[in-house]
């Protein structure tokens, strides 16, 4: 039997129509002829524990209160459909291959459940495995009495369990209290934690990571599940390109599964309008269609402005204008030097250099330089931190040294419109990125352009600092500040513009290490 492959006693079963009556009499006469001993029950153990899907859709239930409204029960049999099936095996295979997963999904598709019926099956069937679970709040992972939470999912779908597949002197009350269900049999254990707790408990042999897109310290917690297990299951629904799961979703290193509402049999066209109807057409598009560039977010750059301007070729704009250019360099560990030029339209291919001393930074970034279709206008530099000792370095150089221009970010301004420089260029590149402009199509700065927040100071425009961004997991939006501090000062523009080279061209995107 293939893992992804729903029983064939099943294959009657419509989602569209659901006959629970007859599939409980089914699940009936299952357990009748096992406690009459037509069918071995050890026997049976043996094949779950190679047959997740179907140990699941044989046992497992699942709750719905909507049901209630249709006539239908509240409690029911928990029967696979296809991309269910699907899903279920895909994670047990990242797991079986020691490798981390991303589940992306609209709404409502009953993934939570899912998980939840996996988790169970690794907590019966495998002695001494660990699985765990995290969201973004406490509340999420577990709460008394309330559905919505993950372990009262679980606590239920053991507790509907036939005695049979439940371990022996299992008590709720004893072996699952507050995040936390222990088999008492093999040592087994699903455990919780919330927030900024996610990986910090012992290690675990698979951990699912839901709502991921909404955590507050995603940078946080996936350093400390990279210690604590071989297998992260990393699900939810889009909360736009700001954050580490537009990164790990669009990054091409993790495995993808994606969960469209279109894989639902209960779901068709008319549900679909009848969404578009009732809810905003933001909340369709983030909690549905899955787009990033729409969702809802607190990021001063809207995503969908992002997707517009990388949706646009090099060929498309034309770059007309002084050659700006902007170098943002590395302040702390885990920080890179990013070197940028823009001119007119056009945001020309990034560089980003790794950890390296300002004697090193400055090297490149003039071997760098070199490669440009011509002498820029004007070379700002952050010179907060190593900064300074960089464009240090740039104004020794015969060709450039007199086109540096120091940046200090947090200057105050009087403007009456921005509390600093770095609200000002921010704001500068958000109205230039809103032309018909090119950027480099990568993931890492279209999350770098859409993570940070905004608020405001005195009616004054304040841009989140990089240290802010830091205390809620959000790595430095350093291909973002670089290409920021190409607005940094007006620079007039050439009146003799040295020729370009014939052999350039622009590269894709390059890394200096």
């Amino acid at each position: 039997m293939k893992l992804d492959e729903i029983p064939e006693q099943w294959a009657w079963f419509n989602h569209r129509e659901p006959d629970y009556d007859r599939a409980w009499r089914q699940r009936t006469a299952i357990l009748r002829r096992i406690r009459t001993g037509a069918v071995d029950v050890e026997a049976l153990k043996a094949f779950y524990k190679d047959n997740p899907v179907a140990f699941i859709c044989d046992w497992g239930c699942t709750f719905d209160p909507r049901n209630i409204e249709r006539d239908l029960p509240a409690v029911i049999p928990f029967v696979l459909f296809k991309r269910q099936a699907e899903c279920v095996a895909w994670i047990v295979e990242r797991w079986r291959a020691r490798e981390h997963g991303l589940i992306e999904k609209s709404r409502d598709m009953g993934i939570s459940w899912v998980c939840v019926g996996l988790a169970a099956w690794f907590w019966i069937f495998y002695d001494g495995m660990v699985a765990g679970f995290g969201s973004r709040t406490e509340d999420y992972v577990d709460k008394l009495d309330d559905p919505k939470s993950l372990f009262w999912k679980l606590r239920q779908f053991i507790n509907l369990l036939p005695v049979e597949f439940k371990p022996a002197g299992y008590s709720e009350t004893v072996h699952a209290p507050f995040m936390k269900v222990v088999n008492p049999e093999s040592s087994s254990v699903v455990v919780g934690e919330a927030g900024k707790n996610i990986g910090r408990g012992a290690r675990a042999g698979i951990y699912f990571v839901d709502e991921a897109a909404f955590l507050e310290q995603a940078a946080s917690v996936d350093a400390a599940l990279s210690q604590s297990t071989n297998c992260q299951i990393h699900l939810s629904t889009v909360n736009g390109p700001g954050n580490p799961f537009y990164q790990k979703r669009h990054g091409g290193r993790w495995p993808v599964f994606v969960f469209d509402w279109r894989d639902d049999p209960r779901k068709d066209q008319a549900w679909y309008e009848d969404q578009k109807n009732k809810l905003e057409p933001e909340v369709v598009a983030q909690e549905i269609d899955r787009d990033y560039s729409a969702s809802v977010t607190d990021s001063y750059i809207a995503g969908k402005i992002v997707t517009a301007a990388q949706a646009r070729g090099p060929a498309d704009v034309f770059p007309i204008g002084p050659l700006m250019v902007g170098i943002d360099v590395a302040r702390f560990g885990n920080d890179k030097s990013v070197f940028t030029a823009r001119q007119g339209k056009l945001c020309y291919p990034q560089v980003e250099s790794g950890k390296a001393d300002i004697v090193d930074t400055a090297g490149r970034a003039l071997d760098w330089l070199r490669t440009l279709p011509e002498i820029p206008a004007q070379i700002a530099v952050d010179t907060i931190g190593l900064g300074a000792g960089v464009a240090d370095m740039l104004r020794r150089n015969e060709t450039y040294g007199h086109l540096v221009v120091d940046v200090n970010s947090s200057l105050q301004l009087d403007d009456g419109h921005n509390y600093n420089l770095r609200a000002r260029m921010w704001r500068e590149m958000k109205e230039w990125l809103k032309g018909a402009v090119s950027i480099p199509k990568t993931p890492e700065l279209t999350t770098d352009l859409s993570a940070l927040r905004y608020s405001y100071k005195g009616q004054l425009l304040l841009i989140e600092s990089k240290q802010e961004a830091k205390k809620r997991g959000i790595k430095s939006p350093d291909r973002a500040d670089s290409l920021a501090l190409t607005f940094a000062y007006p620079a007039e523009q050439r009146k003799e513009k040295p020729p370009a080279s014939e052999a350039w061209v622009p590269q894709d995107d390059l890394t200096f290490y």
